[in-house]
């Protein structure tokens, strides 16, 4: 029900979904842009269209009462900065005690207009050993995508040449 709900959501804003949803249990999905707070409602509206339990990442701040029960509700879960773990150790950790997993992040690691992605996204794939999927938001043309497939190599700057 929420699926269709959230399909109903998306079409009445005039938005389409083309999606070649992986056959695995396990990867990241990166999503761009991410420049402001409605690319993160459109992705949640996606993810329940297309029934894809999707986990994100947010700073433990936000997963605090009074909301913290709503943001694990829809998918997510709290990265401690300060504890002496980098948040790529925390995500591989995740993903080693899951059975499936989908991890949906930003590559640009802000909501602020930038000219360059940040590399967690890659690191938490190699250390995870999961492979990522490309997805986007074409504000232009109101579709929202997910295709392709990336294993991360040794190679970041090969892989962001096949990212681009």
């Amino acid at each position: 029900m929420l699926s269709s709900i959230s399909a109903w959501i998306l079409k009445s804003l005039g938005w389409t979904i083309k999606a070649d949803i992986p056959d695995l249990k396990k990867y990241i999905v990166i999503a761009a842009p991410h420049t402001s707070n409605w690319d993160f409602l459109l992705g949640i509206l996606t993810a329940k269209a297309l029934n894809l339990n999707v986990t994100w990442m947010g700073k433990h701040s936000m997963f605090r009462w009074p909301f913290g029960w709503f943001f694990r509700a829809i998918g997510g879960t709290p990265v401690h900065r300060g504890s002496g773990r980098n948040y790529i150790e925390q995500m591989a950790e995740l993903f080693e005690q899951s059975d499936s997993l989908v991890l949906a992040l930003a590559p640009e690691g802000t909501r602020s207009k930038t000219d360059h992605w940040k590399t967690g996204f890659h690191h938490i794939a190699r250390a995870a050993n999961v492979p990522i999927a490309m997805g986007y938001m074409d504000y232009g043309k109101k579709l929202v995508s997910m295709s392709d497939l990336l294993y991360a190599g040794d190679d970041i700057a090969a892989d962001f040449d096949k990212i681009r």
